[in-house]
C-alpha cells in the first residue's frame, strides 16, 4: 500500500485504536472489520488470497511490507519531531533485546505452547478414517470440518500470543507501570481465549472419534494445564479488556 494511503486511512475516525493487537487474526468471523484499520489496509491489498490466510507464509510477508510501512511512517514523524531512532539504541540495548527474545521463546510456558503445535501435527497425520467420522458427524447435523479448522486456526496461534505475552511480561514488570494495562496480559488473553475454543474443539471431536480418541484426550489434558499454567503466571489476563471487545464475552 502506499504511504499516502496508508496516511489517509490512518485518519479515519472509524477505526478502533489497537482493536488488532489483541484479537485472533480471524477476519472472516470478526463482528468488527469494519473498525478495524489493519482489515481495511488488507482489504485494499487483497489481490493474493493467499495473504488473506494466517497459515500462509504469503501472510506474513503482507504483514511484514504494512508494517515496514508503518516503521518509515513512524520515522517522518519523529524526524518531523527532531527524534532520530536509529540512534536511540545501543550495541548494548540490541544485544539486551535479543537476549530478551530468547529467554522469553525457552520459558516453559513458550515451550509448551510450541509442543503443542507438534501434539495438534501429529495427531492429524495419523488420522486416516477422519473422513468417515466428519460424514458420520455430518448426519447429525455436526460440521467437523468447522471445528478442525478452529483446532488449525490456533495451533500456532497459541504459541505465537504466549511468547508475546511473556516476552511482554519481562518489559511490563520493569517498566513498573501498574497502573496501566498491561500488553502482557492483552496477549495472554487472547491466548487463553484461543486456548479456551481449541479445547471446545476438541470435546466435539472427542464425541465422533473413535480411532485416536487416547490422541484427542491427551490434547485436551495439556491444553487445559497449559490454560492453567497461563492463569498462574498472568492472574489479570482474564480481566483484560481488549480495545473494542469490552462488550463480548470472548
Amino acid at each position: 500500500m502506499k504511504r499516502d494511503r496508508l496516511k489517509k486511512l490512518a485518519a479515519e475516525k472509524r477505526f478502533i485504536s489497537g482493536i488488532y493487537n489483541y484479537c485472533d487474526r480471524w477476519c472472516e468471523r470478526c463482528p468488527l472489520t469494519s473498525r478495524c484499520l489493519n482489515f481495511s489496509i488488507s482489504q485494499e491489498d487483497s489481490s493474493d488470497p493467499e495473504a488473506q490466510d494466517i497459515r500462509n507464509k504469503a501472510f506474513w510477508n503482507k504483514l511484514s511490507e504494512t508494517l515496514a510501512e508503518s516503521l518509515e511512517l513512524l520515522k517522518e514523524g519523529a524526524k518531523e519531531w527532531g527524534i532520530d531512532l536509529e540512534t536511540l539504541d545501543s550495541t548494548e540495548d540490541i544485544e539486551n533485546l535479543k537476549a530478551k527474545d530468547k529467554a522469553a521463546e525457552n520459558h516453559l510456558l513458550s515451550r509448551a505452547a510450541k509442543r503443542y503445535v507438534d501434539i495438534v501435527e501429529d495427531w492429524f497425520k495419523e488420522r486416516e478414517t477422519l473422513f468417515f467420522e466428519t460424514v458420520a458427524a455430518a448426519r447429525e447435523g455436526i460440521s467437523l470440518d468447522e471445528t478442525l479448522e478452529v483446532i488449525r486456526w490456533y495451533q500456532y496461534f497459541i504459541s505465537a500470543k504466549i511468547i508475546r505475552a511473556v516476552r511482554g511480561k519481562v518489559e511490563d514488570d520493569e517498566e513498573g507501570h501498574d497502573e496501566f494495562p498491561r500488553d502482557s496480559d492483552g496477549s495472554a488473553k487472547i491466548a487463553l481465549i484461543a486456548i479456551d475454543r481449541s479445547i471446545a474443539a476438541w470435546a466435539v471431536i472427542r464425541h465422533y472419534v473413535t480411532d485416536g480418541a487416547k490422541g484427542v484426550i491427551d490434547a485436551i489434558a495439556f491444553l487445559d494445564s497449559l490454560r492453567q499454567a497461563v492463569e498462574k503466571t498472568f492472574p489479570n489476563a482474564r480481566s483484560f479488556i481488549r480495545p473494542g471487545f469490552g462488550y463480548m464475552t470472548k
